[in-house]
């Protein structure tokens, strides 16, 4: 066993497993100032893409990381959705949905590859390459055990995140339990090539057997295939691509969800398992979980990618605080402790969300059979008019979109003085309109640059930035001061660098600022 070329120099954060998880969290900490390598043990770059849709929430916690553009170009950002119901056809375009306080206001479509290809790509321009064909088996002491070209390798590191999936090595290494169970019902995944369907927008049936999804943005062939059936004793991973599912199979699905279409071509296809399970801690020492390491779940609401990227942007700064050479003590393990305090009852509402939704999608039983194969097309009339009501509509994307997560708890939400309306600390900051520097901008585009932000209104005292830590040299995340010319008052907001409110107070001044800065860098 041979030491690796961390062990003189140890990495801030060894990243295990190179899915969207594990770049953005790269990402996220490396543009905060850690030291990151990216370990994956797959050999080949591209893998069908399980997950297809990306929130507006995952895309406002990546546009600081120069990613958005990019992704918006290779997505569907104006996804047009017929859903069948029994006879009837309703048509719904997500972009007729307008989500308030964000640059984002709806859904796209976007394959799982095509994100990890924009996120590697990132990094290889930061100089992170993602060194594939590289396993993790295990540790020794205070490094990382890792299998490459036959020979075992040492890695030095000071903290670890396990981004290894729903099978993750890295979670059984640290012994943190996976509470949960498996679901009846796995989801079918084909790439096809089809006759007689309307082109140019997805196709959703809501029939008695359960859901089927046809999306036009396959990767092998022009439509990919995605259907909820009850499972079989593949004996393949949970969440990975099982064994290919016979064409008189796909055919049959086909057939009953009423479609006119005929299956030309077979591309590609998959039998997935599924459970639903959420790991006991998402913190074992120097070790974190996060992304599917953490949680696993059903599709349903398309929550999967975009959690996990959640759960990597709360972290990646976060270990970027730590990796300060400057020894934090007890304050610094309050700050990583806040990553399982903030995230994993967000996870488990997710969790909660999925498994009822999939309930409706999926489930056997008499009721969600009959719920879906005759009150859905006997509502069907009524859909259109719920559709049209945007508010209504506005307000289910919004949950799905994650903008109601909020981290009040958290020791990093703070409040200082007479404070009124919201956001309160804990919460996503809305992208609200203000006048900064004599001109209009928003808010998401003051942030949207790595490190913490703070926002004084109008009267504030004048605060000495570098002495905050914006200049360069300065460890973990920058600060960049905004004052708010059209805000009354001499009061501030500081926003953290995953976009959520950490203080507000009624009246703001340096030794204030520096005291919650300290804290939220892990200084005593």
């Amino acid at each position: 066993m041979t030491p690796g070329a961390g062990a003189e120099a140890p990495t801030d954060v060894l990243v295990v497993g190179a899915g969207t998880s594990g770049l953005a969290l790269a990402l996220q900490a490396h543009d905060c100032g850690a030291r990151v390598r990216v370990v994956e043990r797959r050999t080949e770059e591209f893998r069908p893409s399980r997950a297809l849709i990306l929130h507006p929430r995952a895309l406002e916690g990546l546009r600081p990381l120069g990613v958005v553009d990019e992704l918006l170009a290779r997505a569907d950002t104006a996804p047009v959705v017929d859903l069948h119901l029994g006879p009837r056809v309703v048509t719904a375009r997500l972009d007729d949905v307008t989500l308030p306080g964000t640059a984002f206001p709806h859904p796209v479509l976007a394959r799982q590859a095509e994100v990890e290809a924009v996120l590697r790509a990132a990094l290889d321009r930061r100089g992170v390459t993602v060194e594939r064909g590289t396993e993790f088996v295990g540790r020794s002491g205070e490094r990382a055990v890792l299998h490459r070209d036959g020979a075992l390798e040492e890695a030095s590191f000071r903290w670890l995140a396990g981004c290894d999936g729903p099978g993750s090595t890295v979670r059984t290494a640290a012994g943190v339990a996976w509470r949960g169970r498996p679901y009846r019902q796995e989801i079918l995944l084909a790439d096809l090539e089809l006759e007689g369907l309307l082109e140019g927008r997805a196709h959703v049936v809501a029939a008695a057997g359960g859901l089927v999804f046809l999306f036009a943005i396959g990767e092998r062939a022009p439509w990919r295939l995605l259907a909820t059936t009850r499972s079989s004793p593949s004996g393949a991973p949970f969440g990975q691509p099982g064994p290919p599912v016979p064409e008189e199979e796909l055919q049959a699905v086909l057939d009953a969800s009423g479609l006119p279409v005929r299956m030309l071509r077979t591309a590609w296809s998959s039998r997935v398992r599924l459970q639903h399970r959420l790991a006991g801690r998402f913190r074992q020492g120097d070790v974190f979980l996060v992304g599917d390491a953490a949680h696993a779940h059903s599709p349903a609401g398309g929550q999967g990618m975009n959690t996990g990227i959640l759960d990597a942007l709360n972290l990646g700064w976060k270990l970027a605080c730590a990796a300060s050479p400057v020894p934090g003590g007890p304050a610094q393990e309050v700050l990583l402790d806040t990553y399982e305090q903030e995230r994993r009852p967000a996870d488990r509402q997710v969790l909660a969300l999925t498994h009822a939704l999939f309930w409706g999608e999926a489930g056997t039983g008499p009721l969600s059979r009959t719920l879906r194969g005759r009150v859905a097309p006997l509502a069907a009339p009524a859909a259109p008019a719920l559709l049209g009501w945007s508010r209504l509509t506005a307000a289910g994307m919004g949950v799905l979109a994650q903008f109601h997560v909020r981290y009040r708890r958290s020791p990093l939400s703070v409040t200082s003085g007479r404070v009124h309306g919201t956001p309160r600390p804990g919460d996503r900051l809305p992208d609200a309109l203000v006048r900064c520097g004599g001109r209009a901008v928003r808010l998401h585009g003051l942030t949207a640059v790595p490190g913490f932000h703070v926002l004084l209104e109008r009267s504030a005292p004048e605060l000495d930035a570098a002495a905050l830590g914006a200049g360069p040299g300065t460890p973990g995340p920058r600060v960049h001061v905004h004052r708010l010319e059209d805000r009354p008052g001499e009061g501030g907001t500081v926003v953290r660098p995953d976009g959520h409110v950490g203080l507000r107070a009624g009246r703001i001044d340096a030794e204030l600022l520096s005291a919650w800065l300290a804290a939220a860098r892990g200084r005593p």
